[in-house]
């Protein structure tokens, strides 16, 4: 996975743009960022003095399920308000709903609809059967070393912490109704010996809790659980009942009552109301697969002098960006990184790469 700019691995600092969207390294070395540490989808479901488990969180299915459900009663309308155009066009030839009723009967247009159904049941059963037979990805900060398994069955690799690969990337999803920003934590887990990869992909409403995800992890490998942030309340993780009725009191008193019903009511009522919540509520609270006895083993408490410490490059390089930090600037600007800059790509060569040490 050599990067081609910089003939080498990627490290903190590093920063690239590729087809409109721009990409800054966070590490390795994975030093301190600046943004408090916070997970708006309560990832880290499970951490203690050895080791935190990093997982999918509802809001993932729950968005899925919405999708597919709204998808599937979008062509349901659209065939029944052409029904009613039609029988309403004929209507002087037979009689209304006789004609309408012909038309919803027809066999070809809910096998489609069926056809349609099955195929994002299909997607999302795939997804969350790989979540289920896959273990969460686990954090040891004791050994200061990361736990995952490539495949099912496979025997899980373990990855030096500090040789994490992590960037966050800024860019643009277009629909055809607007160009909306699109925001990703990614962080890659690399076998040395293999070159085998896993590639984890965090979706975040902005740049800034796309950071805000990764320092949790951070902080906790770097300083413990009593730095991770709190657990939020239900009705703040999103895809659970108690969000999206706080979402929907947010509408009603916020916005003027034509954009709460057309805005809110009426959008959320063809994505299935609180249906995909349940369904998210569900795949959560599935067995999940098992941790494999090698990483269980990996898991158990060390005495103190057996902990793995951080490394003195990792060490000077942490203490030189809190100098900066406390200086009033942010990690962008330590690495001289300016998101959204026209600059021409020879430009960003020589300005996107970490100072040299």
């Amino acid at each position: 996975m050599t990067d081609s700019k910089y003939e080498r691995l990627p490290h903190a600092g590093d920063f690239e743009r590729v087809a409109g969207t721009e990409i800054v390294y966070l590490s390795p070395l994975p030093i301190p960022t600046g943004m408090p540490a916070y997970s708006s989808r309560n990832l880290h479901r499970e951490s203690n003095e050895v080791y935190l488990d990093f997982a999918i969180g509802q809001g993932n299915f729950e968005f899925m399920a919405r999708c597919g459900i709204a998808s599937v009663m979008g062509v349901v309308t659209c065939f029944m308000l052409t029904a009613l155009l039609g029988s309403w066009a004929r209507r002087h030839v037979e009689p209304f709903w006789s004609t309408f009723s012909d038309f919803m009967a027809n066999g070809f247009i809910w096998g489609f609809i069926a056809c349609l159904s099955l195929l994002y049941a299909g997607m999302f059963w795939r997804v969350m059967r790989e979540v289920t037979i896959h273990p969460p990805i686990r954090f040891n900060r004791q050994r200061r070393e990361v736990a995952f398994v490539p495949t099912r069955g496979a025997a899980p690799i373990f990855v030096p912490w500090e040789s994490v690969i992590a960037c966050v990337s800024a860019g643009r999803t277009v629909t055809e109704y607007a160009v909306l920003p699109a925001f990703n934590l990614m962080f890659c887990l690399r076998q040395a010996d293999t070159g085998n990869v896993l590639w984890i992909n965090v979706p975040s409403g902005h740049l800034g809790a796309a950071i805000a995800e990764w320092e949790a992890i951070r902080v906790y490998m770097e300083e413990g659980p009593a730095s991770l942030p709190p657990a939020p309340d239900e009705e703040f993780e999103e895809g659970t009942v108690a969000f999206f009725h706080m979402a929907r009191q947010g509408y009603r008193d916020n916005f003027p009552w034509w954009q709460h019903w057309f805005g809110f009511l009426f959008v959320q009522a063809f994505g299935g109301w609180t249906l995909p919540c349940h369904i998210s509520h569900w795949v959560n609270n599935r067995p999940k697969a098992g941790i494999p006895p090698e990483v269980k083993a990996w898991s158990t408490p060390l005495p103190a002098e057996q902990h793995a410490r951080p490394s003195a490059e990792l060490l000077a390089q942490s203490e030189e960006v809190r100098s900066t930090l406390r200086r009033g600037q942010t990690l962008l600007d330590y690495f001289n990184v300016k998101f959204g800059d026209p600059a021409e790509p020879a430009a960003e060569a020589a300005s996107g790469s970490a100072p040299a040490r």
